[in-house]
């Protein structure tokens, strides 16, 4: 099926399964697309959070039976802000509806995502863009595909030529976060070429993936956040590590993604 790829070193049920979560998220995908275009009003912060909790639960209705089906003795996590390690074993993080503010404000960055964690390594992802159809995948040891086709990240070597990305964590973060953040893209305006700032961190993730921009930062910030695009950027070849250029796990305070050639510069840059 497109979007997976077959090799002999990556365990057959772990490719089956993945052709199960593209499907699964596929079809959330569609449900959310019907969903989509006009603007959703609300006048307040319990308005609001029916509104979201309405598109979660559309998506949700399909993805839990899917993929507890696919996968029964995997734990579930469905809360998109939930950080920090999981228990040992198998874990579904899923994102039902990734960019969910955007979608109610009939503005396209969206997506539905699902991602199974086995001992706190993602090993298999499935992103789907519902407005353009596309999906991403990654699977452990197999690379990371575009509908198919093979993603690589940027051969970029100078920041300065680069586009870089970041995303706010949740928006409740706090003080320090926030001037964390603030002092970061003002950095990144003084060394990078370009510096785009929007939700959700998955699209930015995809992005850095595909070669399409060069680096993606952030700080704190949510499991079904940043594994999807950490096992995508780096089946494409790109480097995962916290904002100082250490490992990154998922307890770590900040997160950086980038092509090779760049990585080291936008460390430096992030650490001043």
């Amino acid at each position: 099926m497109p979007g997976t790829l077959h090799t002999p070193d990556v365990a057959a049920e772990d490719t089956a399964l993945l052709d199960a979560t593209v499907a699964a998220v596929r079809e959330a995908g569609a449900a959310l697309r019907g969903r989509f275009g006009d603007v959703v009003r609300y006048g307040t912060c319990d308005e609001l959070m029916r509104a979201l909790a309405a598109n979660d639960d559309t998506a949700l209705d399909i993805l839990r039976p899917r993929l507890t089906q696919a996968r029964p003795d995997a734990g579930w996590v469905e809360d998109e802000l939930d950080g920090g390690a999981l228990p040992a074993g198998e874990w579904w993080v899923v994102d039902p509806a990734e960019g969910n503010v955007n979608h109610l404000h009939a503005l396209p960055e969206w997506a539905v995502t699902a991602t199974l964690v086995r001992d706190n390594q993602p090993v298999l992802t499935a992103v789907h863009l519902p407005l353009t159809g596309e999906t991403y995948t990654g699977l452990r040891g197999a690379g990371a595909h575009l509908d198919g086709r093979p993603l690589h990240v940027s051969r970029t070597e100078d920041l300065a030529l680069g586009i870089v990305a970041t995303s706010q964590a949740r928006p409740d973060e706090d003080d320090e976060v926030v001037r964390r953040v603030g002092s970061s893209i003002t950095a990144m305006l003084s060394d990078a070429l370009v510096v785009r700032t929007a939700v959700p961190a998955t699209l930015h993730l995809v992005n850095v993936a595909a070669g399409r921009i060069d680096a993606f930062w952030q700080f704190a910030g949510a499991r079904a956040d940043l594994l999807p695009g950490a096992l995508l950027v780096t089946e494409a070849g790109g480097r995962i590590s916290d904002a100082e250029g250490r490992a990154w796990t998922p307890l770590s305070e900040g997160f950086l993604a980038a092509a090779p050639g760049v990585h080291a510069q936008a460390v430096a840059t992030l650490s001043r």
